[in-house]
């Protein structure tokens, strides 16, 4: 189900009044049984009553946590990425399962690239731009809220929502980016830390001074997915001559499906 912006609801409220009436209708037995002179049936009912109940939560919560996550295809003229999407961000996901569902990204081109930070493209208008031609600010009508998660981080391979400079940090509806980035060594995560004024946690500096990505960008971007393969195209891509506007001189098109 998708809102009048064309973002898709959480899924899962039907599991979560279900479970809520379990626990009323939980309650209003034992209730009864406070009324009942038999004591030894009370407390029996009651321990049965938590047990039962606090092994449909843990069977809830493991369930939530085990959500299938979606992958997503992408082929390019340079090769064929696939990534998958974060149950994390389910509105990011489920504009994004929208997108590819409705062909709304085939044919567009990566449309900016900057070697050793990212690549980026979903741009409406670049299916039929001319060569030279300016992109980067076409749309589809609508932003999506921010999702910004502190545990999740800019990677290498960190499929993240381009944006303008808006304050709400809302997301494109459309253009997106993937993270090439680098590997950092301690003094540069330092310097870094200095230069922004920010301090970084132990898992950001173990995770950019050996699988790299752009720090600079945590807490500024909705990261909602991650590249899992092509990481070699992703580089081929990332290495590409460009132009003006870093676009690249020859042409890079995609198409995208929803894959097991």
């Amino acid at each position: 189900m998708f809102n009048e912006n064309g973002v898709g609801l959480f899924k899962n409220s039907y599991h979560c009044g279900h479970f809520q009436n379990k626990i009323k209708q939980s309650v209003t037995f034992l209730i009864k049984l406070m009324k009942s002179p038999m004591k030894t049936s009370i407390w029996l009912s009651l321990f049965l009553i938590l047990g039962f109940h606090g092994s449909i939560a843990q069977k809830f919560e493991k369930n939530q946590a085990m959500q299938k996550e979606t992958m997503v295809e992408i082929t390019t003229d340079l090769g064929t990425m696939k990534v998958k999407l974060y149950n994390e961000t389910p509105l990011h996901r489920d504009n994004f399962i929208k997108l590819v569902t409705e062909k709304t990204l085939d044919s567009t081109l990566f449309h900016r690239v900057i070697k050793t930070f990212m690549i980026q493209g979903g741009d409406p208008q670049s299916k039929a731009a001319k060569q030279g031609q300016m992109l980067g600010s076409g749309d589809v009508g609508y932003k999506i809220p921010a999702e910004i998660k502190d545990s999740i981080y800019h990677k290498r391979g960190a499929l993240a929502a381009a944006r303008d400079n808006n304050p709400e940090k809302a997301s494109s509806g459309c253009q997106f980016y993937i993270v090439q980035g680098k590997v950092f060594t301690t003094e540069e995560l330092t310097a870094a830390e200095s230069r922004m004024a920010i301090k970084m946690t132990d898992k950001q500096k173990e995770l950019y001074t050996t699988v790299g990505g752009a720090p600079w960008l945590d807490g500024a971007y909705t990261v909602f997915g991650e590249l899992v393969e092509g990481f070699d195209v992703l580089d081929s891509i990332g290495n590409t001559a460009t132009g003006p506007n870093d676009r690249p001189a020859t042409d890079i098109r995609m198409t995208l499906k929803i894959i097991d």
